[in-house]
């Protein structure tokens, strides 16, 4: 007999907030769950008694045989993805090295995506940046994403973000859309290409699940001098964010016929 569970996998943080969010968000998901799936969120570090071995072993105590793992980070080209995909044994070997060891486990393992450009979060950028936008014909929006210095990692956010980027232009009515990435560092060059070749207001949209280091200070810091639009807020908090987990979820579970 086939038992499914769920796990939830996000980043650590030592920011009780952030953690709460993703609790809630999670639990938001629960609720519109067929009845008696045991889910379990974890964290790939920090949060103690919570990290992904934990989460596991509280699964399996429940009978779980088939695990569905959702992996909530923004883009497929994280170094992160890769290192959890390799200790859940979805390949053999991981593309960059890692200090995470195979996990203990006897389930199967059915690994879903992380966010790319799925159009709930689109959905959910436009939701959160819509307020600061004055002149619609005149404005672009910018999504900033983190990135990566690594080759293969670099061009999936980039496939990523640039498709999510165009997502949330269809639904904002905006003159145009763009992307630009900490790593490698494109964020002033693109708010000035814009505003110089075009005109525009720049709208800054983080791509961050929280606020933090990256939405207070590293976003800003690149852009000091420079007029721009910029709330700072990360995704989360946001109901929306439920709902990509449940999607998510019952994607997997009808794929399966679990």
């Amino acid at each position: 007999m086939s038992i499914p569970g769920v796990l939830v996998i996000s980043h650590g943080s030592p920011d009780i907030e952030w953690v709460t969010s993703v609790d809630s968000a999670v639990a938001e998901a629960v609720a519109e769950l067929p009845g008696g799936i045991p889910i379990e969120t974890s964290f790939l570090e920090i949060v103690e008694g919570r990290l992904i071995q934990d989460g596991i072993d509280r699964l399996e105590s429940q009978g779980v045989t088939d695990l569905i793992v959702i992996p909530l980070f923004v883009s497929s080209g994280s170094t992160h993805i890769d290192e959890i995909a390799y200790a859940f044994g979805m390949k053999n070997t991981p593309e960059k090295e890692t200090d995470l060891q195979h996990f203990r486990l006897s389930a199967r393992v059915l690994f879903g995506e992380p966010i790319d450009d799925d159009p709930v979060i689109a959905e959910m950028i436009w939701d959160k940046v819509k307020l600061l936008s004055r002149n619609p014909a005149q404005e672009v929006l910018l999504l900033v994403g983190h990135g990566s210095k690594h080759d293969g990692f670099l061009q999936r956010w980039e496939q990523g973000i640039s498709s999510l980027s165009t997502r949330v232009a269809e639904l904002s009515g905006l003159a145009y859309s763009d992307y630009a990435l900490l790593n490698p560092d494109s964020v002033r060059s693109k708010v000035i290409y814009w505003q110089e070749n075009h005109g525009c207001e720049v709208i800054i949209a983080p791509l961050f699940l929280s606020a933090g280091y990256f939405t207070k200070t590293a976003i800003p810091s690149r852009l000091s001098g420079l007029q721009y639009i910029y709330s700072g807020e990360a995704l989360l908090p946001h109901h929306l964010l439920s709902r990509w987990i449940l999607h998510q979820i019952l994607n997997i579970m009808r794929s399966m016929k679990l």
